[in-house]
């Protein structure tokens, strides 16, 4: 909303306050500063507002407002006084004010740094959260405009505003003067604040998700009158599931005589249904969205899903169009799955939702789903059906315009029935504040992802997110110290997640194989050491291994405590007259199932190659009807032994009418795999979470000898002497002196160089720097580049230092081109390099490498997120390929790693403290037995970009 002109001209109306939130409940509302055009509004909002809660705010009974106060109310500069409101369907429904004031508490300007606020909520919207959203914009607004502190008059009796104030984590006071509660709070970001701020995001976004997915009613909007199209399929799919629901049929194209429409109430709009509707699916032409959505604002829907293409994947044009549609569905407080969605599905039994285009449910189950693509989707929901694999919910966002993979896992985070979130991404809008929701969720459960477009530099068509330029294989190491687990496949997705949610964790990587194939053993065998993990010899059952030979075999190495997990493999074995026979695989699913039950709980995995009747077996157990059971053939098969399909425990044939004869997945299902290296590389990506899970639970820390040894202050004075008053937005590098004295803020001190530009000055650096010394080119095109000759080393005297001038001119250029420096000789070691670089999606990373050809050439760089723990820094030297020459290669003497990993620290400490360090290159770092030096370093600084993951709640805009 725009000013008019009556609005101060000395301070423009500042939109980027604006915001779209999520509240307590899942609705979502507008929060935007007031503007001289809201004196009708505010108006009407405090006649709603009842007489208890104006005579909380005015500390006298105030039944209507003056026009001096309306005139007060709307007017403001937008820096001593700031007003907000926050709106759904355009009205207010609750306000703040701020208004800076002296030590005396008047009207004051800056550099007054104090201010009084105060709130005023609809009564009907109490309770929402509110208040708390409110706090936080303001706050922010604030901390803009130079003010450090609020102050609250607030009446005793008056505990849901006193208990805003108390839970918001700043740091407060408090004290009771003249009858009334007097709060001052700090507005400087705490721990505690921070931790506040995102708990209740989490809360207010899987709310959000959970009443799209689990609606008390839905309608079908643009339900066809004859079958076909899309909206009478999905009409179609929720009543083959079973939705527990309301279902009703909506089209304007109705007859007026039309009463029902397959058995549901057929309408021509919303008006006409007499309750409200929780969810509606919105499956009419791009250009008749608008008024559904306008339909569904006005009659209370709580979210939409959004079918109809046309949008932002059509090119600039549908963008806009698909930023209007969401701009209009929040300010109804509608969150939006889509456009371009494929549906969502929600399996639980009280609720049995099928609001999508795929004609088949899947069965209950514990892996939760989200993509970003509606082919994806239906290859996975295939995957899983085929591999007999339940669903807890399934999302496919389509555009992803609103609802994405970070609400996704909002939502898994608190969902009972998800014990694994899949997903697929082809875009991260937010990668700061997915890795943060990763982390966490991955705490308490796996949470596997597929990225898609990995390599292509831009977003999928329709995507309208920033675009990370990060490399993949950052990306992908970033995943992994969050715990997530990447894969490259929607195959190997299907893999993991099976593992995962049938099977117990693994305690290690040692291995147990065993089968009835030589072959196949030793080929899983070399997949495991290729995997990382620790097998023991397979062990051949030979062909003519029986079930219960297979039983045996599997129940011993459970019980050893030398392996931590167990693969069988299986092929049909020979029968009596030398022929290969399929064999009877239930009754082998029976047996291996009856071992695992009997046993300690470790992973069991099966790779099985043509049994016949296995693969339906193991899919019989997500199947909506109860197992089949069938009479024992082999006379080794003991009586009573179970024959329901393969699971890790030993539970009997569900009874008619229990959960698991109405579908329900049972936990501990074997996984079955068609080949050895699917099997192992699931079972080696459940051993690294595990390991991360184990490690997690003791997250690292910041040493306490940085706070003591850095100078944060002198570096942020140095840094905003460095940028000036008015910075170049592109930034600027600093020189070598410069570099060497920020970095010496810090404890990181850089070996100093001495320009050379003629062979005396060399001679007269080298004297005062002290033989043996080096030069070196400092050219662009030559830096770093020892391969190229820029570089001569261990000049013991004037004579060598002279002779290699002379040779460096000769062969490469003039000393103007080649810049040449002397520098001291540093003690002998490994050439490293340390980098920190500032993403503005992803925010500030730490690398490391081997200088030179192993990380220049063959990418062997690692990564973590700053700001970075003890355990990332020594995660981070350990996890390149090339770390063994570290640690004592070939012999050789292995190096300082404590004193590396405390410069991986004390860089990570700089950039997290000073965001105006966008860039740094420490190279090369020569790490000896004893300590280490750094010969080069590169500074970059510029403003700081913004840090949305340290502002207020807000939803983003694409």
């Amino acid at each position: 909303m725009e000013p008019s002109p009556e609005q101060s001209p000395h301070h423009a109306y500042p939109d980027h306050w604006e915001a779209d939130v999520v509240l307590r409940d899942g609705g979502t509302a507008r929060i935007r500063p007031i503007t001289t055009d809201d004196a009708e509004r505010l108006v009407s909002f405090y006649e709603q507002v009842s007489d208890e809660s104006k005579y909380y705010r005015f500390f006298a009974p105030y039944p209507r407002l003056s026009d001096r106060d309306v005139h007060r109310f709307t007017h403001h500069d937008y820096v001593d006084r700031v007003g907000l409101a926050v709106t759904i369907g355009g009205e207010f429904i609750g306000t703040v004010r701020y208004d800076r004031i002296n030590d005396q508490g008047r009207p004051a300007s800056a550099p007054a740094d104090e201010a009084e606020v105060a709130f005023l909520v609809q009564d009907a919207h109490q309770g929402r959260g509110v208040a708390s959203a409110l706090l936080e914009h303001i706050a922010a607004v604030a901390r803009e405009r130079g003010i450090r502190r609020f102050a609250a008059e607030v009446l005793p009796a008056n505990n849901k505003m006193i208990k805003v104030f108390r839970d918001a984590g700043y740091t407060q006071r408090r004290s009771f003067e003249d009858g009334s509660v007097h709060l001052t709070l700090d507005l400087e970001p705490t721990e505690e604040s921070l931790a506040v701020q995102r708990g209740r995001e989490q809360r207010a976004e899987a709310r959000s998700v959970q009443r799209l997915i689990a609606p008390g009613s839905v309608a079908v909007i643009g339900t066809g009158r004859t079958p076909g199209g899309v909206g009478r399929t999905v009409l179609r799919n929720l009543l083959a599931a079973g939705f527990t629901g309301r279902t009703y049929a909506v089209n304007r194209a109705f007859d007026e005589g039309l009463a029902t429409l397959d058995g549901v109430p057929a309408h021509r709009s919303l008006g006409e249904i007499d309750e409200q509707v929780d969810l509606a699916v919105i499956a009419v032409p791009a250009h008749r969205v608008p008024e559904a959505v306008a339909d569904c604002g006005e009659h209370g829907v709580q979210g939409l899903v959004v079918l109809s293409a046309g949008y932002a994947e059509r090119g600039s044009a549908g963008r806009e169009l698909q930023r209007e549609l969401v701009r209009r569905a929040r300010s109804y407080g509608m969150r939006i799955i889509g456009p371009n969605a494929f549906g969502i599905i929600n399996t639980a039994e009280s609720v049995r939702l099928n609001a999508s285009l795929a004609p088949e449910s899947p069965a209950r189950g514990r892996i939760g789903l989200f993509t970003q693509s509606g082919a994806i989707g239906i290859a996975l929901l295939s995957g899983l059906h085929r591999r007999g694999a339940g669903l807890s919910s399934f999302i496919s966002a389509g555009n992803r315009a609103d609802v994405s993979g970070n609400d996704f896992l909002q939502y898994s985070f608190e969902d009972q029935d998800t014990d694994v979130a899949l997903l697929y991404l082809e875009s991260l809008g937010n990668p700061r504040k997915f890795t943060r929701l990763a982390r966490r969720t991955a705490a308490v459960k796996p949470v596997v992802v597929v990225k898609g477009a990995r390599h292509s530099g831009t977003n999928p068509p329709g995507h309208a997110v920033p675009v990370s330029r990060i490399p993949d294989a950052t990306v992908s190491a970033l995943m992994r110290q969050a715990g997530v687990i990447r894969v490259d496949t929607v195959t190997e997705m299907v893999d993991a997640g099976l593992l995962l949610a049938g099977q117990p964790l693994p305690a290690g990587p040692r291995v147990a194989i065993l089968g009835n194939s030589e072959s196949l053993g030793l080929l899983t065998y070399d997949t495991c050491l290729a995997e990382g993990l620790r097998p023991r010899p397979p062990r051949d059952l030979t062909t003519a291994a029986s079930p219960q030979d297979f039983r045996d075999a599997l129940a011993e190495a459970l019980a050893d405590g030398t392996c931590d997990a167990v693969i069988v493999t299986a092929i049909p074995w020979v029968g009596e007259n030398g022929e290969a026979e399929t064999g009877d695989g239930e009754v082998l699913a029976a047996a291996l199932r009856g071992a695992a039950a009997g046993g300690p709980a470790k992973p069991v995995a099966v790779v099985h190659v043509e049994i016949g009747g296995l693969a339906e077996a193991l899919a019989a157990a997500s199947s909506t009807a109860a197992p089949r059971t069938r009479p024992t053939t082999l006379a080794a098969q003991p009586s009573g032994s179970p024959t329901a399909p393969i699971t890790a425990t030993a539970a009997a044939p569900a009874e008619p009418g229990t959960a698991e004869a109405e579908g329900a997945e049972r936990p501990g299902r074997i996984p079955a795999y068609p080949a050895a290296e699917r099997a192992v590389r699931a079972l080696a990506e459940a051993v690294k979470y595990a390991q991360w899970r184990r490690q997690a639970a003791t997250p690292g820390k910041v040493p306490e000898f940085l706070d003591e040894t850095t100078d944060e202050p002198g570096a942020a004075a140095l840094i905003d002497t460095l940028l000036g008053t008015a910075p170049d937005p592109r930034g600027r590098p600093l020189t070598h002196d410069e570099a060497r004295e920020l970095l010496g803020r810090y404890g990181i001190p850089v070996r100093p160089t001495l320009p050379a530009p003629d062979p005396g000055t060399a001679v007269a650096a080298a004297a005062r720097l002290g033989y043996p010394v080096a030069l070196k080119t400092t050219a662009p095109h030559l830096r770093h580049r020892a391969d190229l000759g820029g570089v001569r080393l261990d000049l013991a005297d004037e004579d060598a230092l002279r002779r290699a001038y002379g040779e460096l001119t000769e062969l490469l250029g003039k000393p103007a081109e080649l810049l040449p420096v002397v520098q001291s000789m540093a003690p002998r070691g490994v050439d490293t390099v340390v980098r920190a670089s500032i993403d503005a999606a992803a925010g500030a990373i730490l690398s490391f490498g081997l200088a030179g050809a192993p990380s220049e050439l063959l990418g062997d760089t690692a990564h973590r997120l700053v700001p970075a723990t003890d355990r990332d820094a020594a995660e981070l030297i350990r996890s390149i390929k090339a770390a063994p020459v570290l640690f004592g290669w070939r012999g050789s003497a292995p190096v300082d790693t404590p004193a590396l990993e405390e410069l991986l620290l004390r860089l990570s400490r700089l950039v997290d403290d000073h965001p105006e360090v966008v860039s740094v290159a420490l190279e090369p770092v020569v790490v000896a037995p004893q300590g280490l030096t750094v010969l080069g370093a590169s500074v970059r600084l510029a403003p700081p970009p913004p840090r949305g993951d340290l502002g207020p709640r807000r939803l983003p805009n694409y």
